[in-house]
């Protein structure tokens, strides 16, 4: 599996961080032919290069991307004309980064609940809509690695979840770091890995990738003042960008 053309890799949430992007994609010696990518989720909102990162994503020739709940409130902006978050928590970067390169002339109103802008749906490129609309909300490998960007809730069957559990139910990573203060060993579910980002690890002080049983958390706050994390899963081996200071993600 050390052979160049059998490398996969995982990566965190990315929101909207281009520059932490390609330095982890640069750092990691990523072959954009030959890898894997396991995208994680949350490549809106942020910081507002968005539509670069999109643009870099799309010449990934082979890229899983799952969606996270950004993107899910970015998918409903595609979907509806309507942004249910009217651009806050960190929308007004992603609303920024399209209407320069799809509306230079657009103007952003701040409201009373958030914003709003000529910025419609029919601006985004096909290509960008394809992307998000073919997000996955999972992904189980041959090997019974569990990719998903939030988690899910363990008291039901995991195909059988509603679906916003997947890029919002942060029980799971709770649960798992809770048993880990009570000694637990017992693994919390059936699959043998499990990589999630959502909650970022800025919120324990580190921002490096952290465990507990089964489940490593790639969310290593690129959003926030951290840093963006790839990692291969075979070898766990991690780079990471430098941190972000660009960030608009409150």
């Amino acid at each position: 599996m050390g052979k160049l053309e059998n490398r996969i890799f995982v990566m965190g949430d990315i929101h909207g961080a281009y520059e932490q992007l390609l330095q982890c994609l640069r750092r990691s010696n990523f072959n954009y032919e030959k890898d894997i990518l396991i995208q994680l989720g949350d490549v809106v909102d942020g910081n507002p290069y968005v539509f670069e990162c999109v643009e870099e994503l799309l010449k990934i020739k082979n890229l899983i991307a799952i969606k996270g709940n950004h993107d899910a409130w970015f998918q409903h902006f595609l979907d509806t004309d309507y942004h249910p978050q009217s651009w806050n928590h960190g929308g007004i970067a992603t609303l920024e980064s399209y209407l320069k390169h799809c509306q230079p002339n657009g103007k952003i109103i701040k409201t009373a609940k958030g914003y709003k802008s000529s910025l419609n749906a029919g601006d985004i490129p096909e290509n960008h809509k394809t992307f998000f609309k073919r997000q996955k909300l999972y992904y189980v490998d041959e090997k019974n690695r569990c990719f998903v960007h939030a988690g899910f809730d363990q008291k039901k069957p995991f195909y059988a979840q509603e679906e916003e559990n997947y890029y919002f139910d942060r029980r799971l990573w709770k649960d798992a770091l809770d048993q880990q203060k009570l000694g637990s060993i017992i693994p919390l579910t059936k699959f043998s890995q499990i990589f999630i980002g959502h909650s970022a690890t800025t919120r324990w002080k580190t921002t490096e990738p952290m465990n507990a049983f089964e489940i490593t958390n790639l969310d290593t706050g690129a959003g926030h003042q951290g840093k963006l994390t790839i990692m291969n899963i075979y070898t766990k081996k991690i780079w990471q960008s430098d941190f972000n200071i660009h960030h608009y993600l409150k």
